[in-house]
């Protein structure tokens, strides 16, 4: 995904979608800030996290650059936003995928119970976001002029080229969502994808490969090797197996146990292997309680913490190492705890927010 993108940012799209989204809010940073959250969200519903700040942060950097205002605080917003868009639907996050595979829970149960919910989260995160984020919101009458005054369509610089990477990166998505039918891994689809656009596109391969983030991939690496020492070993069983077996037989105070800790969890290690691990034990449960309808709930408590706890920490999530990776590469270092500071604040209330509407939904 990341060639398909360099080869995207040689056409001139992404200049051209910054264009049409000032021109759309006027040059005002906010209403910006708001139309990327919310295009952002909505993608990641439908594809991997990783994929949609791919796509999104070039485009964020151009807008931010033509506006004169810092990018890092539309950066942060955008990868808070994909991880909750991405909690909407059982695509849109791995760990939903796990969720339903272990449980039995289908796309339109997903769609029932957490979108929903997302779409209140969605609206909380921008008014948080007016609020964290003020002084980066500075109207300049004169640049927007500017802005105003610039046509689109002059942007794109190779319209050849902005069609066949469109119709690579259509292929690619649509193959994602079929990746069961086709028997290939959405790894294998994302390499013959990008390796394919990099063969049509004829550009220098060695300039093409530059633009991918490598210090990124190679700290995802280690990352998974640390997190899969705690899975082999038992460390992550043994916490989450203590934590329920001591609510076992109540459901609503195992309901939030479950809810908090997965996003504390989550937002130290990687929710995938937390969520593949844990998922036993959430079955057994659901299980003593005799399977009923309502006991469901003790599902949702572990998606919505495992989803919404990776935008607590950088390391939460994929999306939000790479987006530092992408942010650092463009000159604008984003330290862990400026991250987490404002991550911190949005997943304590999204979770808080879920606490009222599960007990609403299930009990």
């Amino acid at each position: 995904m990341m060639l398909i993108v360099s080869v995207l940012r040689r056409t001139g799209l992404f200049e051209f979608v910054a264009i049409w989204a000032a021109k759309k809010a006027r040059g005002r940073p906010f209403p910006i800030m708001v139309i990327l959250l919310v295009v952002t969200a909505v993608v990641s519903a439908g594809l991997d996290n990783v994929t949609t700040v791919l796509l999104v942060a070039p485009v964020t950097l151009l807008v931010c650059e033509r506006l004169g205002v810092p990018p890092v605080p539309f950066l942060i917003a955008e990868v808070l936003a994909s991880n909750i868009g991405g909690a909407a639907t059982l695509v849109g996050d791995p760990p939903n995928i796990i969720i339903a595979s272990r449980s039995g829970l289908t796309f339109n149960d997903f769609l029932n119970v957490m979108a929903p919910f997302v779409a209140v989260v969605l609206v909380v995160l921008v008014v948080l976001c007016r609020i964290m984020f003020r002084r980066a919101f500075r109207y300049d009458a004169e640049r927007a002029a500017q802005i105003m005054a610039l046509r689109e369509r002059d942007a794109i610089r190779d319209p050849r080229l902005v069609v066949l990477s469109l119709s690579v990166l259509g292929v690619v998505l649509v193959a994602f969502t079929l990746h069961t039918v086709l028997a290939l891994e959405p790894s294998v689809i994302a390499l013959l994808g990008g390796l394919l656009l990099l063969a049509l596109s004829r550009l220098d391969a060695k300039e093409v490969a530059v633009d991918v983030e490598w210090p990124t991939l190679v700290f995802f690496a280690g990352l998974f090797v640390m997190v899969g020492g705690l899975v082999t070993t038992g460390v992550i069983e043994n916490l989450a197996r203590a934590a329920t077996e001591a609510t076992a037989d109540r459901l609503w105070p195992a309901t939030l146990l479950l809810l908090w800790a997965s996003a504390a969890l989550s937002a130290i290690v990687d929710n995938i292997p937390y969520v593949a691990t844990i998922s036993l034990i959430v079955a057994d449960l659901v299980e003593a309680n005799g399977g009923l309808e309502h006991a469901q709930v003790l599902w949702w408590a572990l998606a919505i913490g495992a989803d919404l706890g990776g935008n607590a920490t950088a390391v939460g999530a994929s999306a939000n190492v790479v987006v530092l990776g992408i942010a650092e590469r463009a000159g604008h270092k984003i330290t862990f705890w400026e991250f987490t500071r404002y991550g911190l604040i949005v997943t304590v209330i999204s979770v808080a927010l879920a606490v009222p509407y599960l007990y609403w939904r299930f009990f």
